[in-house]
């Protein structure tokens, strides 16, 4: 039954970004509300629900697997996702850092731990762990839109977000993301031009 609980915690984590791009074709359909569809792709990953008895006890059984072998990869994932779903910045990262002291050319885990980052304000080294997860490997959306959107949104850097989106777009050139980027670069270039002319 912990297991399972686990499990579905886990799953859910990363299933955070398929299930906002089903709900923004929903909301696009039904209320065309732009600001409610730009939230939903750039928020952080939010739950109200407090980590249950049963999880509490998952996550004493993973530390336990880690006392016995501080380089259990599986362990540590599973540590920083449960920790990741519920909001726990700070221990989704040490999580996520012991991780990669391991296996550093993991761009979903260094994706993760960067947006554990951004939701605890450290802006530029969210940026940082993005660029690196981007850099290690070529085809890796994620990293690219998540850098576009801490870019804009924590930084102010319209040049920077264009950039980072257009890099995004070479990637991953369909689908709910990739229509809302190049909505969002339409108008930032637009905002652009019009500043330079004022």
């Amino acid at each position: 039954m912990k297991k399972k609980i686990a499990f579905l915690a886990i799953g859910v984590a990363f299933a955070v970004g398929f299930l906002a791009g089903s709900i923004v074709s929903i909301l696009k359909k039904t209320t065309g509300v732009e600001n409610l569809i730009t939230d939903l792709f750039t928020q952080l990953p939010v739950t109200k629900e407090p980590i249950s008895i049963e999880l509490m006890e998952r996550i004493e059984d993973l530390k336990e697997l880690i006392r016995e072998d501080q380089k259990n990869l599986a362990a540590w994932l599973k540590l920083g996702n449960i920790y990741f779903l519920h909001n726990r910045y700070r221990e989704a990262i040490e999580a996520y850092r012991q991780y990669l002291s391991i296996k550093p050319d993991d761009p979903d885990v260094r994706t993760n731990m960067a947006i554990m980052l951004r939701g605890l304000g450290d802006f530029d080294g969210a940026i940082d762990e993005l660029r690196e997860a981007a850099r290690s490997q070529p085809n890796h959306a994620n990293s690219r839109f998540q850098l576009g959107v801490v870019l804009l949104k924590e930084k102010k850097d319209a040049k920077g977000a264009i950039e980072a989106w257009e890099d995004f777009l070479m990637v991953e050139s369909k689908g709910d993301r990739a229509s809302w980027a190049r909505g969002q670069i339409e108008k930032l270039k637009h905002g652009l031009t019009e500043s330079q002319e004022g």
